[in-house]
């Protein structure tokens, strides 16, 4: 299971990773609301840990963000606001709980536990939210093989959707030619040294039409960047 942390406290955050991490979960962490959205906007998470002030960007407004954009993933807040009126203004973004600071982990720990059970439950009768993905202006539905720009629909073929799914969430940063292969092939299997470029020429005709912001940034020599480059 994967969890985002986003806490500006350090020495908040990295105990609370550390303990989330011997419990068997993996863990990312932002310490800025920016950092935090962007991260939670490429998906592929179980559960959001949000802190309710934060630099840049507020923990509510990052929930606020993805339930607009139809991102279901679960938002446990993390937050010193204890009147009603804050609880009742966290609900309404979106929260699926919340947590007075200070709080005991074992409490912290149960509330994870039963997001998680709740977030698996529904997964078993609707499509999972972490398998829809979105950078800038472009969604992947990684179950159906779709992608979706400016009132597009783009099918894709397996390896350019297992491509695509890679780059998404890892947007922005750096993945070296082996890394891709790696990932998209079995070691059993030998592609050709060409066989990655012309993958990668025929997902940028599909996502990338005239006047639409590249996606995809060769970095020479080394492999590819995803991302508008802002």
């Amino acid at each position: 299971m994967r969890i985002l942390l986003v806490d500006d406290e350090i020495e908040l955050a990295e105990p609370l990773s550390r303990l989330l991490n011997r419990e068997g979960y993996s863990v990312d962490v932002a310490y800025n609301g920016a950092d935090g959205s962007q991260m939670a906007m490429q998906g592929g998470y179980d559960l959001l840990i949000l802190d309710w002030m934060l630099p840049q960007m507020t923990g509510l407004e990052i929930c606020q963000q993805m339930r607009s954009l139809k991102l279901t993933t679960p938002v446990l807040f993390l937050t010193a606001k204890d009147t009603l009126d804050d609880r009742v203004l966290g609900l309404d973004a979106g929260a699926d709980d919340y947590l007075v600071k200070p709080f005991e982990l074992r409490e912290l720990l149960a509330r994870v536990r039963a997001l998680l059970r709740r977030s698996a439950a529904d997964a078993s009768i609707a499509p999972s939210a972490s398998n829809i993905l979105h950078v800038t202006d472009l969604e992947l539905d990684c179950d159906n093989q779709l992608a979706y720009r400016r009132g597009r629909t783009i099918e894709l073929s397996e390896k350019e959707s297992q491509l695509l799914a890679y780059f998404m969430r890892h947007s922005g940063q750096l993945l070296t030619h082996n890394q891709i292969y790696h990932h998209l092939w079995d070691s059993g299997e030998q592609p050709s040294s060409n066989v990655l470029a012309a993958l990668i020429r025929l997902l940028r005709r599909k996502i990338e039409a005239s006047g639409e912001t590249p996606l995809i940034h060769t970095v020479y020599g080394k492999g590819y960047r995803f991302g508008d480059g802002s």
